[in-house]
């Protein structure tokens, strides 16, 4: 889709936004997205050599520098560290889009209590934690976007994936009690629970054929779904035009579910 046919949204300019698993993916998207939008973008990753080339691209296609974060959020204390770092660098934080996630497949055989603590760390854990070390900024200021990036995986349901499809449906009970939390601070949050998007992680592994087919049968659109579609709705979400939705879901699937 042209860029110069999108929404440009005022509000966004300036507005300080942390983005988990930015470095590939939908949060790379995401990044770019605030960015282009004049946002001061900082986002946290392990992908050291994915990070900063997404900054050296998003720096010659002349929008705002993003700042690169390692950060491993299955380590609570150093996600403390970096949200600390990045609210005295930025003064604030306005909007958090916890994104990171890894939906590696497994069998239900295969699980072993390691296997499921490490998927609820990757995949759940560091969503509520790091929305509790962005939360006093935002509560100071009466005003901030949270954004949980869930998936319609629980919805369909998805198989081969059982720790995941728990921890993407947990996210949503997540958003839900956090919106009701906060709303006396003017804090909304929301989900949003993409379908079959075609990243490169997608193509490469699980893209076959068969399943391109599958979802093409399912969806209502009959076109592939990218990585840019999500975060287009995660900029409205972040965004003063949509003041009034909180506590919400938002399906990003072509009309799957």
């Amino acid at each position: 889709m042209e860029t110069a046919t999108l929404a440009i949204y005022p509000s966004l300019r300036n507005r300080s936004v942390i983005v988990s698993g930015g470095a590939s993916g939908i949060g790379e998207s995401i990044v770019e997205a605030f960015a282009a939008q004049g946002a001061r973008v900082a986002f946290l990753d392990i992908q050291d050599e994915a990070g900063h080339a997404l900054i050296e691209r998003i720096v010659s296609a002349g929008h705002a520098k993003p700042t690169y974060y390692h950060c491993d959020l299955s380590d609570i204390a150093a996600l403390r560290s970096v949200a600390t770092q990045i609210e005295q660098a930025h003064g604030t934080v306005d909007v958090l889009v916890n994104n990171a996630g890894n939906d590696t497949r497994h069998r239900i055989e295969d699980v072993t209590p390691e296997m499921w603590d490490a998927a609820m760390q990757v995949n759940l854990r560091h969503q509520f934690f790091l929305s509790q070390a962005v939360l006093p900024s935002m509560q100071h200021q009466k005003r901030g976007s949270i954004i949980n990036l869930s998936s319609i995986s629980w919805m369909i349901p998805s198989t081969g994936l059982p720790a995941y499809v728990t921890a993407k449906a947990a996210i949503v009970g997540l958003t839900r009690t956090l919106a009701h939390e906060v709303g006396k601070d003017n804090i909304r949050v929301n989900a949003v629970l993409p379908g079959a998007i075609l990243t490169e992680r997608q193509k490469r592994l699980w893209m076959t054929p068969e399943y391109t087919a599958e979802v093409m049968s399912r969806q209502a659109l009959k076109r592939h779904l990218y990585a840019d579609d999500v975060a287009r709705t995660v900029l409205f979400l972040a965004a003063d035009d949509s003041s009034a939705i909180t506590n919400q879901s938002l399906v990003v699937d072509g009309g799957w579910v």
